[in-house]
């Protein structure tokens, strides 16, 4: 729970250090995941997995890194052509999809607590977008291009819990970075983007984003998909939002509307109520309820021992 919260912070300053720089938002995607890949390094050496085991799931990390370039790409984009509380009404829509991919592909279970939980999360993530710019009209265009990124983050945490059954978190992390920032440095070329010539302030944006929201945020939910649940992930991440505003307030002097802050608190309630079903039932299936002990006397174990005789 803890590193969640702490993922789930580091994720949410993604959206104050991209304010703060003046560099075409392609281009900060692209050095964030090339300088968190280069910052893990040196942790990549020391775990050196085996090779069979790259080769073997070699296409799944090429996925996942194509499928977070991808999600950076479309949803980023969609902020340009459609208004940002459409753009997060549909981004909320995270889990509903990876729950989705789950049951599919691992016939995961569907109870109701955590699609009750799941419905109160995103109305309260759609309540607190809406606050801000009101529900009006988009373009169609933007609002296909923020689904499509969508889809893109959700195929990115299953294939990421896939691939973290055999390959360590650093590792996994490193190579889905630098596949990530090769598919926007791909689109950045094509739409002309200038690769150099920034401030040094745009350089040391680059670098907190790498460390902060990259490796603290991504990095920590990719870490924790060995023994989390994708579900679960991606319940935290659509508290995103609701922290960014209230960076935002702090650090950029934004105010937080009555709407917004009802709507993020019904959000962040959801999120909560379902990662402490997920807490709950992960404590039960690895410390199973002990025996109540037995009487001094024994009298228990020997009736026990007649009924089985009988």
């Amino acid at each position: 729970m803890l590193l969640l919260a702490v993922g789930l912070v580091a994720i949410s300053f993604s959206a104050i250090f991209i304010a703060w720089s003046t560099a075409p938002a392609g281009v900060i995607g692209m050095y964030r995941l090339w300088m968190a890949s280069v910052l893990l390094a040196p942790a990549v050496w020391r775990e050196r997995p085996p090779a069979n085991a790259l080769r073997r799931m070699s296409g799944w990390l090429a996925a996942s890194g194509v499928l977070l370039g991808l999600h950076f790409l479309f949803w980023i984009e969609s902020l340009k052509l459609t208004s940002v509380a459409s753009s997060l009404i549909i981004l909320a829509l995270e889990p509903v999809f990876v729950w989705a991919g789950e049951w599919l592909w691992q016939g995961a279970p569907a109870r109701p607590f955590d699609l009750a939980s799941m419905a109160v999360a995103i109305a309260g993530a759609a309540l607190a977008a809406a606050a801000s710019t009101g529900l009006s009209r988009t373009g169609a265009l933007g609002d296909a291009m923020s689904l499509l990124g969508t889809l893109a983050v959700s195929g990115y945490v299953l294939v990421g819990a896939r691939v973290r059954k055999e390959i360590p978190a650093c590792t996994y992390n490193a190579s889905a970075f630098v596949v990530g920032g090769a598919v926007l440095a791909l689109a950045n070329a094509c739409l002309g983007a200038p690769f150099g010539g920034y401030s040094v302030r745009n350089w040391l944006l680059f670098a907190a984003l790498a460390v902060v929201s990259t490796i603290l945020g991504h990095g920590i939910f990719n870490a924790l998909l060995h023994r989390v649940p994708p579900t679960a992930i991606a319940m935290t991440v659509v508290g995103e939002p609701v922290v960014g505003s209230l960076l935002a307030m702090a650090l950029l002097h934004q105010p937080i509307s009555p709407l917004e802050a009802v709507g993020g608190a019904v959000c962040l309630a959801g999120v909560g109520a379902y990662l402490w079903r997920s807490a709950r039932q992960s404590e039960d299936e690895t410390d199973p309820p002990r025996q109540k002990a037995q009487p001094a006397d024994g009298r228990d174990g020997a009736e026990r021992l007649d009924a089985g005789d009988a």
